[in-house]
């Protein structure tokens, strides 16, 4: 089987993405990074996702964006509750970059020429590398800097929902068997990987199921 790295954070899209790779007959190795987001349930999340879903490994990275803070997501800024105009303050700077760059680091290793991320420019919140054109930059990038791509051996970055809206990601994954309720999409969620019913990524969540006419499967924090 042709090998894959694709990289699974514990929320609904990537899951999607998980189980697409799959189902093209992808050998499929889950990569999730700890860069210092606000709460580790959604890496929880992603380790229940690769599991259920059979990847070959599931392999978590750490890399210290808190340091360098600069987001609502890596430093102590409040989570915005209301939409944002521009680019929001829950854009994580590089973040995409940065773990794009340890997955195609990984892909080598394994002799992997596919990489799949779950970046969408429809249904989103307006962040710069979750644009098509981020995606093939990265493809070219990958391509010039690898020694598998100077010798020959092709990398390809996959963003298969990039122009889905997030209803049509929900029906998607509701085809393919996804088990929505194991995932985490909220930018606060609590320990037990509740959802606050109340950020931008909650609402677009939330939004998508209502539109996908499917039951939201989502376990919410009580109402404070």
């Amino acid at each position: 089987m042709k090998k894959a790295v694709v990289l699974v954070s514990g929320g609904m899209d990537s899951a999607v993405v998980l189980a697409m790779a799959r189902e093209q007959g992808f050998s499929c190795h889950a990569l999730s990074v700890r860069y210092g987001q606000r709460h580790t349930s959604e890496l929880d999340a992603a380790a229940r996702v690769a599991q259920a879903q059979h990847a070959v490994e599931h392999k978590t990275v750490a890399v210290d964006l808190r340091s360098i803070g600069g987001s609502a997501l890596t430093a102590d800024i409040d989570v915005p509750e209301s939409p944002q105009q521009g680019i929001p303050i829950t854009y994580v700077p590089a973040r995409n970059t940065i773990m794009l760059s340890i997955a195609l680091g990984w892909a080598e290793v394994l002799g992997a020429q596919h990489l799949f991320c779950g970046v969408n420019a429809v249904d989103y919140s307006g962040y710069p590398d979750c644009r098509p054109e981020f995606i093939r930059a990265f493809e070219a990038l990958a391509n010039l800097a690898t020694r598998a791509g100077v010798e020959g051996h092709r990398l390809t970055v996959h963003a298969p929902l990039m122009a889905m809206s997030k209803a049509a990601i929900a029906q998607e994954g509701a085809r393919l068997g996804v088990d929505f309720s194991l995932t985490v999409s909220c930018y606060q969620a609590d320990a037990q990987g509740r959802a606050c019913a109340r950020c931008d990524a909650c609402r677009l969540r939330a939004a998508g199921f209502d539109a996908a006419g499917m039951a939201d499967p989502t376990r919410y924090a009580p109402a404070s």
